[in-house]
């Protein structure tokens, strides 16, 4: 199977179904065993003459009680790998419509942009817009709407200053967030502390520190230094030289901290793929004019918000581009202008009319074979 160009970024398409459903599998390996360890046991008890008919009963009701726990963790189990397993089958089935031909990549072509629109304002928080977006092109299989709603709980606490659902998570994902090197339970923990010594509970800090934070004391020491040194600065001393612990921007950085481990822990890109693909364009069209008051109107940097985005991205090495036609040799202009297959070669005008005109209506790209009709083309646009 060959894909185009940008089918690099799509490895988190089918990498993040494939982990989680290894990962239930893990899980249910798990309860398996703990089925084993609990049948094992049982078995010990019942050839044990010293216990009476209700201790009997007693431990037949516990056992009853833990093998319906472990009913339902099976039954859970199984349902989440249907799911993973329908997403990896929708997914493959996607990216197959590159290799099937001009009409499926134009199909293939919408469904990503709307995946890209969908995964955009998850990130930003625009569930509800992002679901009837997903839902209206039928994708909830290519999205991963769970992973973000399963977010927005932590999220949404830690803005209400509440450490309670992350610490949770992080209980939850532990083993994975170390081996990550994670410093986000650290952060939380911290965060809790800086709460009550702001709210002058100094005593209950204290004992807090004593059991949540010294067990980071090896390998985040500054750090908690400056925290306990809160007991002796106050937050409310103008002369503290640890105030901004107490800022309101900590918080917001715990969430940023939080969507980046989220995104590591779930194989999902830092920044959306909308905007890796903007930027990547942007980093082509942008040069020292395009900051200049008489920019053309053609060129997107002119507008503010590109700008922005665009703020990080170095300047292109060239300040008008030169292109080549791989079939006639000679440089493509306004004259002849560059045509783009579907399959994302470009060639020239002249060439493919010339080619159209031998075939019949039929263009086929001469480094790959891919054949498509001259009204597949698409003009692009020399900066």
């Amino acid at each position: 199977m060959s894909f185009t160009p940008s089918s690099s970024i799509e490895t988190p398409l089918l990498k993040g179904p494939l982990e989680s459903l290894k990962r239930t599998v893990k899980d249910r390996k798990t309860v398996l065993e703990d089925v084993q360890t609990l049948a094992s046991e049982v078995t010990t008890s019942e050839i044990c003459a010293e216990l009476t008919s209700s201790e009997h009963i007693e431990k037949l009701d516990s056992v009853i009680s833990k093998l319906q726990g472990f009913k339902r963790k099976l039954k859970d189990a199984a349902s989440e790998e249907e799911e993973q397993l329908q997403k990896c089958r929708a997914r493959i089935q996607h990216l197959a419509l590159l290799t099937q031909g001009p009409e499926p990549v134009k199909k293939w072509r919408a469904l990503h942009l709307d995946r890209l629109l969908v995964d955009h304002m998850l990130r930003c928080g625009y569930y509800d817009a992002a679901k009837q977006l997903a839902d209206s092109s039928k994708i909830q299989d290519l999205v991963d709407m769970g992973v973000f709603c399963k977010a927005r709980r932590v999220v949404d606490a830690l803005k209400k200053h509440d450490c309670t659902e992350a610490l949770q998570w992080c209980a939850e994902n532990s083993s994975r967030l170390n081996k990550m090197k994670s410093k986000l339970e650290f952060k939380l923990r911290k965060a809790e502390f800086l709460e009550l010594v702001r709210k002058r509970q100094l005593m209950d800090a204290i004992t807090y520190a004593r059991k949540h934070l010294a067990p980071w004391a090896n390998t985040y020491m500054k750090e908690l230094q400056q925290a306990m040194a809160t007991l002796v600065f106050l937050n409310d001393s103008d002369a503290s030289p640890y105030k901004h612990l107490f800022a309101e921007t900590q918080w917001d950085d715990l969430v940023d901290t939080f969507h980046q481990d989220n995104h590591q822990l779930n194989n999902l890109t830092l920044e959306s793929l909308l905007t890796i693909y903007l930027q990547a364009g942007l980093s082509v069209l942008k040069t020292p004019f395009s900051y200049q008051p008489d920019c053309s109107v053609e060129d997107p940097l002119h507008l503010p918000s590109y700008q922005a985005l665009a703020a990080g991205l170095p300047y292109a090495k060239h300040l008008h581009s030169k292109l080549v036609c791989h079939i006639t040799k000679q440089l493509m202009n306004e004259d002849d202008p560059p045509m783009v297959l579907p399959n994302g070669y470009v060639y020239s005008l002249k060439a493919l009319k010339e080619m159209s005109q031998k075939n019949g209506g039929k263009i086929v790209c001469p480094r790959t074979g891919y054949a498509c009709e001259f009204q597949d083309l698409s003009k692009a646009f020399i900066s």
